[in-house]
Order: structure tokens, then sequence, then C-alpha cells
């Protein structure tokens, strides 16, 4: 314990991971084993009772060691934190076992909707049905409950609709880091369609009063479907 404040005082970043003990590593690799979500350098920190610039080092020693002995598992700096994941060529493996148990997946409708929300956000319930051309509350709800999307605040539109958002759960999922890494649309885009959907749905979005009106069951197209929900 007395130690570790000099090491940090010594030039250089390879000094403080060559001199930290492989019990330290062990503890780490331990303690992302038990969580399930990125762990922060400043949380795995106050865990080892070390440094910040420590845990860096050590996270990056982890990661070459695990690709070093050939690990199934990858460490991977997403979502503001660090998380182990399963290696990209295990991926066919992982992928059978996970499509034959009974775990849920999401619906193409699902995914669909949190695309638009994603690329989107913050969006409107009904600027997300207005873009799929069907009600999508079912759907919303749904990725709610899975903690993909969240309410992120009310529109200043009639009616102040809420506005929904992606969470860092969503970030998690995907292993991505930010927002800012989501593949670019552009080149999925139609080039001879200049129009922008949403500006379109905003314009004729409708105030509180259809909103309840639309919620019934009967036009809850994506709730109605069994495998939607």
């Amino acid at each position: 314990m007395m130690e570790r404040p000099e090491r940090d005082d010594v030039a250089g970043a390879e000094t403080p991971v060559a001199e930290t003990p492989v019990a330290d590593t062990r503890a780490l690799e331990a303690l992302f084993f038990v969580s399930d979500e990125p762990l922060t350098a400043s949380l795995l920190a106050q865990a080892l009772d070390v440094d910040r610039r420590t845990v860096e080092a050590l996270c990056d020693r982890l990661q070459r060691d695990l690709e070093d002995r050939g690990s199934g598992l990858v460490l991977r700096n997403v979502a503001g934190g660090w998380r182990l994941y399963t290696h990209p060529d295990t991926a066919s493996v992982v992928e059978q076992f996970v499509l034959s148990s009974r775990q849920a997946r999401l619906t193409k409708a699902a995914l669909e909707t949190l695309s638009i929300v994603a690329y989107k956000q913050p969006v409107t319930r009904h600027q997300v049905s207005g873009i799929r051309g069907v009600n999508s509350d079912g759907v919303l709800r749904a990725l709610a409950d899975r903690g993909l999307i969240e309410e992120a605040g009310r529109d200043e539109s009639p009616g102040r609709p809420v506005l929904y958002a992606t969470t860092p759960g969503f970030l998690e999922r995907l292993g991505l880091p930010s927002l800012a890494s989501l593949p670019a649309l552009a080149p999925l885009l139609d080039p001879a369609s200049d129009a922008d959907p949403l500006a379109e749905v905003e314009s004729d979005a409708p105030d509180a009063s259809d909103e309840a009106a639309s919620g019934t069951p009967g036009d809850d197209v994506d709730a109605a479907a069994p495998d939607e929900s």
C-alpha cells in the first residue's frame, strides 16, 4: 500500500504495469466477470485500492493477455467503462447456443423502431410511427422494458408528447463507446430522395388528445403481434 504512490512518480507508463502484482490483474478480471455493466476506471481504482493510471495500465495488460492466451473473451472500453465480451471468433458458436435457448430476440419491428430512435433521438412515438407507417406504441414499450430506450423529456409541441432516446444499455449491447460511433446512414439512403421523413412527420404531429385516441388495442398493430412485446 505504501509503495503505490511512489510508483506513480516514476516516468513512463510501462513501469506501473511491470511492477503491479499478478494478483491485481486476477482481481480485475474477477470484477469484470461478476459485473453486468461496464466498470469505470474510478470504480475499479476504488475496488482495487490503486490509482486510475494503474487501472488503465492493468486494463490494457489484461486486454493483451486475453488475446495472447487465445481466450474466448475480449476486454473492451465501451459506454465510458470496461467490460468483457465474447471473442468475435466465437460468434457462430455463441449465436447457435443463444438461438437454441429460450432467450427472447428482438423482432424485425423492434430493430426497425430501435434504429429510428437511435438515429433520430430524441423522438416522439408519433414521429416513430410516422416514419414506420404503423402504430409503434407496443414496440416502444417493449424496448423500454428491455432497457434499450427511455423517456428523455417532453417535446415543446402541442400536447407535450414524451420524447424517447437510447440508454447506456443500448451502447453496451452494441459494444459502442458513444452514439458518435454508430454507422453512417448516408451510404444507405436513396440519393434520389432529399426529403427528411421526420420533418414531414413533425409537421403533422397530433396533440395529446389524438395520442390518447390512437392508443386503442385495435390500432396498435405492433403490440398485437405476439412476438413483439
